[in-house]
This record gives structure tokens, C-alpha cells and sequence, in this order.
């Protein structure tokens, strides 16, 4: 039976305008051909491959899903390619004591964001604090209620408003966990990531014919309302067009986009940046901020595809963008409710738009739910009786005290940066090499059974895999019907849409074929016809995202349902299983 097991960072290096994330240091033209760092990186990808490529058995590709080897077989391999997987058991612990609901089969691959509670504690009824008292609490209701103000974001960050004892904790564990400084910082909570691009593209001074310069390889809700805002504004809107197939930047057109000096730019314009694509898991250089920085743009830094404690990495002396966005969900794998966070940096307040103007709805309060007669405490004591994890402390009614632990930030903290980012790094490019070894038998060309978008074995690529299937005659099978069939073998998928490819070959053959201008009829499964907007050509596509919390098994139950494609049969036989099962007609 399956038991998981109970890197070091490298160096840096200069940054290429295209991936290298792992640098927080400038870059020049000259950089991008640099033929040390050029060899240290390929030298780097050899050495991942090779290990990736021989955690496999047998290293050959699997054109039946029969042909699979079992679980510990393939862990036992993984683990002979990446003997430091091992040191990440903590990991291992955490999920066994706290996330009971990921080991019952539930894989969850469509998560962005950090979590703040655990699962045992959200299911914690008992009140530990009070041993003579009866009182119970159940922790399935919320942790916290949101209550959603109408408030100017100038006004707010400024003057603010009465925050409960609640709120001024949570504000201060999460700063320390995002290793932002509040010196440098005001932080405002606001419901959802929608609502602050939103928030920042309703309350930014644009300056006359003003830009709003973006890097984004996909359809993002949150830029979408960004967009719309920027427009009734007559701010003009910039896009980074990213090369087929690895959605690399095409750097010499955002190198001319960011420093074009057509008019000396006074703050007045906005870069929205990622770190990574949370859609395909491209990096991107830090390079691209300062150069921003330096051509006279404010930079909306967006970090909800990071990894927990990936922000220790920033560099922050160095790199201040004016806005900063991520998400905090509430229990991984369990509920996904929370909210947004949006950062402003104090010197940058000034690029608001006063008071004067009509306020925005988006930011928050998070307001105490009070239980009585309770007392809620679960810290931990270290050897020398000091609380081994940071409280977050309030005042109830009836002047009871309550406290709330964030044992999800806590758990990240004491596993650490170097761990996480060594454990995500291995499972994710096994992961896209076991989908890249399946392939449809009986074929001359021998079909692969996945496509890839974005980058493949990659040591610098961020957590999060895109991919199509595609059946033995090489049609695409519908992307909304694989997440249905994932849905009910517990696995949960997203789905996600490209945009902005350029494909610099010009092949009109390959254009056509991968570029989506109609959806496409789907008559299993109950699923509706589902068309894109008749402006938009991309591709629609399957994600899976790589947490914290992931372990092998997961990675390894996505490649065993995958590779159930391989029957040219499975697709039917699972409609006739649907009916079957009397289910409704369900409308994606």
C-alpha cells in the first residue's frame, strides 16, 4: 500500500526577458545572450530532465492504461530520481493530522491562494481552554463573517475606520507571513481578486491618455473588469503577446511597449504583472518590474499564482510595486471562501483619486462570529513553554475572550520556502512528463494522447500544468467534458482560456487548428453547446495546479484517469455509465 515518505535554492543569476524568475537583480540586452548563465540553465535542465525522465518505469511511452505501473511502484521510482523529496515529509505529517479530507480520495487541483485554516481545526467542536465547561463550539460555520463597505480607497487607507481586535491580527499575521513591511504597506481587505483589480482601475489617477500595459496569457476575469473600467476611462490598453507553444514573452515587443517614450510618463499609467501565469506556469523575469519602474509606470504586482512563502523570494528592497494582489481561502480543499488582499504602497497613495470622487464597492470588514461561554486556544507549546504559533486574539461578548489560530499560514511557516518550492518542483515535472508519455497505440505517428501549453520540464516553472487531450484520430476532446468525467472520479480540474499566442512560424495549418473562434458541440454527457465570445480567438484548456498540500498520490491519480483516454472506447462507455445512473441533463 501507498505511504508517502515520512533542494536548495540556487544561486542567483541574471535574469533573460523571457523565465528566468529565480533572479532579483537587473538585466540588460546584453544579459539575455549571456553565455555563462546560458549554460548554467541548460546545464540545470539536463540535469532535471534526465532525473525526471528516469522516474519513470519503464522509460518508454504507455499507449495502454492497463500498461501503467501501480502506485508504489511508481512512487518507489520517483523516489530513486528525487531522493530529496524525502526530506519534505513534514508536508506528509501536516496532511495526515490536519486535511483528513485529502486523504478520502479527494484531489484537488484547481486551488489559487493561500490557506488560513486547517481542516481539523475547522472541525474542531470541543473548547480545550475550558476543561470544566461544557460549552462546544463548531468551527463548520466561518471563522469570521465579511461585511462589504462603500468607501473610497484613498479615504479608506488614510483616515480608515474602527477595525475590530479581529481584524488588526489577521492584517499583522498576514503581513509577516506575505513579508511585506507595514512601513512600506497599507493593506486593505477586499472581497475577492475581481473586486481589487477592479478597486485599483476605478481609484487610479490615470494621466491623459493614459495606458494600461498588461502581461497575461490567458483570459482572467479580474483583468477583464480591470479592462472595462480602464476603457470608460479612455485609457488605451496594451497586451504581451506570448510565442506557440511555450507561451514564452516575446520580449522585444514588451521591451518596446514598456520604454516607448512617445510622452514622458508622470505615474500616470499602470503594468499589471504576474510572476508566473497561474494558467500555464510560465515564469517571468523580475526585470520586467524594474524596467517598468524605471520607464515611469505604477506596477500592479498580481501574486496569486505564487507558492506559500514564494514571497521570502521577492527581494523586496529592491522591487516595491505600487499595488500588490493575492487571495486567502479559508480550509484547502474543503472551503474555498475567503478573501482578497490588496496592497498599497504608502508612497503611492498619492496616485489615488481623492476623496471627492464616488466611492467603490469591494472593500470589506471582517467582523467576529461570537459563540459564548467559550473560550477557543489551540496553540502549541515548544520545549521551552513559549506558544510555538502566533494567535489571533479578540474580544467577544460579554467581554469573553476568543481567539482564532491561522494554523494554515502557521503550517506554511514552519515547513519553509526551500521545502515547498523543492516539493512542488519535483511532483509538477513528473507530473508533465508522465502526461507526455501517454500515446495512443496502433499508429504509425503515434499520437500523443496530451498536449502541453506552456512550459515542460522546467526546474523554474511555476506549480501549474495546461494541457488538452486529444483521442486517436487527433481531435481535441472537449475540455468541459474531461472536467466532468475528472469531477466524478474526485479529481477537480479547472478549465482556463489562452489568449494573446503568436504564432511566429505563420503556419496557417497549425494556427487554425489550435486557435478556438467556435465552440464545439457536446452531445455526452448532457453537456450544452458552449461558445467563446465572438471577439476571441485563444484555446480552451484544462489546469491543474500543484499546493502545498499536494502529494505524489494526487499527482499520480490525475495520470491514472488521464490514461483512461487511451481507450477509444472510455468516453462512451462512460456516457452509457451516465444514463445508467438515471442522472440529470446538467447544462456546463
Amino acid at each position: 500500500m501507498y505511504q508517502p515518505s515520512c533542494s536548495c535554492s540556487r544561486g542567483a543569476s541574471q535574469p533573460c526577458f523571457n523565465a528566468c524568475f529565480p533572479s532579483p537583480f537587473l538585466a540588460s540586452d546584453e544579459s539575455h545572450n549571456n553565455t555563462n548563465s546560458s549554460n548554467s540553465n541548460t546545464n540545470d535542465k539536463v540535469d532535471l530532465t534526465s532525473a525526471t525522465s528516469s522516474s519513470l518505469y519503464p522509460n518508454t511511452p504507455f499507449t495502454n492504461h492497463e500498461s501503467l505501473p501501480l502506485l508504489q511502484d511508481s512512487y518507489d521510482n520517483f523516489i530513486k530520481s528525487f531522493p530529496q523529496f524525502s526530506t519534505t515529509s513534514q508536508v506528509d505529517q501536516i496532511r495526515e493530522q490536519e486535511y483528513h479530507n485529502l486523504n478520502l480520495s479527494n484531489t484537488c487541483l484547481d486551488y489559487n491562494g493561500y490557506g488560513l485554516f486547517s481542516y481539523a481545526q475547522q472541525h474542531q467542536k470541543y473548547c480545550p481552554s475550558s476543561p470544566s465547561s461544557s460549552s462546544y463550539l463548531n468551527l463548520e460555520q466561518s471563522f469570521f463573517d465579511i461585511s462589504i463597505n462603500s468607501i473610497n480607497l484613498k479615504s479608506h487607507i488614510l483616515y480608515g475606520g474602527h477595525e475590530s481586535e479581529l481584524e488588526t491580527r489577521i492584517k499583522d499575521r498576514i503581513m509577516a507571513f506575505m513579508n511585506v513591511s507595514e512601513s512600506d504597506y497599507a493593506l486593505v481587505f477586499i472581497a475577492n481578486e475581481v473586486s481589487a483589480f477592479k478597486l485599483v482601475a476605478d481609484s487610479f489617477q490615470f494621466e491623459t491618455k493614459g495606458e494600461l500595459l498588461n502581461v497575461y496569457d490567458h483570459k482572467s476575469e479580474a483583468l477583464e473588469m480591470m479592462i472595462d473600467s480602464c476603457k470608460k476611462q479612455g485609457v488605451q490598453i496594451l497586451s504581451a503577446e506570448f510565442t506557440w507553444p511555450n507561451l514564452e514573452i516575446q520580449w522585444r515587443k514588451l521591451k518596446k511597449m514598456v520604454t516607448c517614450k512617445k510622452k514622458k510618463r508622470k505615474k500616470g499609467s499602470l503594468f499589471v504583472f504576474p510572476l508566473y501565469s497561474k494558467v500555464s506556469g510560465t515564469p517571468y523575469s523580475y526585470f520586467w518590474m524594474s524596467l517598468a519602474q524605471e520607464n515611469g509606470w505604477c506596477v500592479l504586482l498580481d501574486l496569486c499564482a505564487l507558492r506559500p512563502k514564494e514571497m521570502d523570494t521577492l527581494g523586496m528592497s529592491l522591487f516595491k510595486p505600487d499595488f500588490m494582489v493575492c487571495s486567502f481561502y479559508k480550509v484547502f480543499g474543503e472551503n474555498p471562501s475567503g478573501f482578497g488582499c490588496l496592497f498599497v504602497k504608502k508612497s503611492s497613495i498619492c496616485s489615488l483619486k481623492d476623496s471627492g470622487n464616488s466611492t467603490t464597492l469591494g472593500i470589506i470588514s471582517l467582523v467576529p462570529t461570537f459563540i459564548p461561554q467559550c473560550h477557543i486556544s489551540s496553540s502549541n507549546q515548544n520545549e521551552k513553554g513559549e506558544s510555538s504559533s502566533e494567535i489571533v486574539e479578540l474580544q467577544g461578548m460579554k467581554n469573553e475572550r476568543f481567539e482564532i489560530e491561522c494554523r494554515g499560514l502557521d503550517q506554511a511557516d514552519s515547513v519553509g520556502l526551500i521545502v515547498i518550492s523543492t516539493r512542488t518542483r519535483y511532483l509538477i515535472n513528473w507530473l508533465v512528463n508522465a502526461l507526455m508519455s501517454l500515446q495512443h497505440p496502433n499508429h504509425e505517428n503515434r499520437f500523443s494522447l496530451i498536449r502541453i501549453y506552456g512550459p515542460k520540464i522546467n526546474s523554474h516553472r511555476g506549480p501549474t500544468v495546461a494541457f488538452n487531450i486529444f483521442d486517436w484520430k487527433g481531435e481535441k476532446i472537449d475540455p468541459s467534458l474531461v472536467q466532468k468525467l475528472a469531477d466524478r472520479n474526485n479529481i477537480s480540474l479547472s478549465r482556463s482560456f489562452l489568449k494573446n499566442v503568436k504564432f511566429l512560424d505563420r503556419n496557417q495549418e497549425e494556427m487554425e487548428w489550435a486557435l478556438e473562434t467556435k465552440g464545439t458541440q457536446v452531445d455526452k454527457l448532457g453537456l450544452s453547446k458552449k461558445k467563446t465570445g465572438p471577439d476571441e480567438t485563444g484555446i480552451l484548456i484544462l489546469t491543474a495546479t500543484l499546493g502545498f498540500l499536494t502529494n505524489f498520490e494526487d499527482a499520480y491519480r490525475l495520470w491514472a484517469f488521464v490514461s483512461k483516454f487511451l481507450d477509444a472506447d472510455f468516453v462512451e462507455k462512460e456516457r452509457w455509465r451516465y444514463i445508467a445512473l438515471n442522472q440529470n441533463t446538467i447544462e456546463v
